[in-house]
């Protein structure tokens, strides 16, 4: 995501652009919300309304890709939304195998939005997968945070 891009959402839309990015960056939208957390966090918003606004964002867009996975069927994930069939079985199975701790890991970038699908497609309670993902991508801001806070 270029710079001009960034300063548009953060200046124009302010912390509004903040969650609608971080939204985006959790779905199947290639976006870097890490760049806009920066960006705000240097722009002079504060640290922890950042750090809530961007998990708020990106939380609701991995549940969307969860909610994508509890409503269509395979063929549609492939066909209309290029999800690979068995790129996203072998995360089902992990997901699977590890249960609801895996939202803790939706962050991940190119996996998280499959492990949110698969969790959808497991049908797995909504509340506990919102709150793990939740979590996790809080942690992941947090440390964001701290890193761009040193400079």
């Amino acid at each position: 995501m270029g710079a001009c891009v960034i300063k548009y959402m953060l200046q124009e839309l302010g912390l509004f652009g903040l969650f609608l990015g971080c939204f985006l960056s959790a779905t199947i939208v290639p976006f870097a919300s890490e760049g806009l957390l920066a960006g705000a966090l240097l722009l002079g918003y504060d640290k922890w309304v950042v750090i809530l606004v961007a998990t708020l964002g990106n939380t609701a867009g991995g549940m969307v890709s969860f909610l994508l996975g509890w409503l269509c069927k395979w063929e549609w994930l492939d066909r209309f939304f290029k999800v690979k069939r068995d790129k996203l079985e072998k995360i089902r199975l992990k997901v699977v195998r590890y249960g609801y701790p895996a939202a803790l890991f939706a962050w991940l970038p190119f996996v998280g939005d499959l492990i949110a699908i698969a969790m959808g497609l497991l049908r797995l309670n909504p509340w506990l997968t919102a709150l793990l993902m939740f979590i996790g991508k809080f942690v992941r801001y947090l440390v964001v945070a701290g890193i761009v806070s040193l400079f």
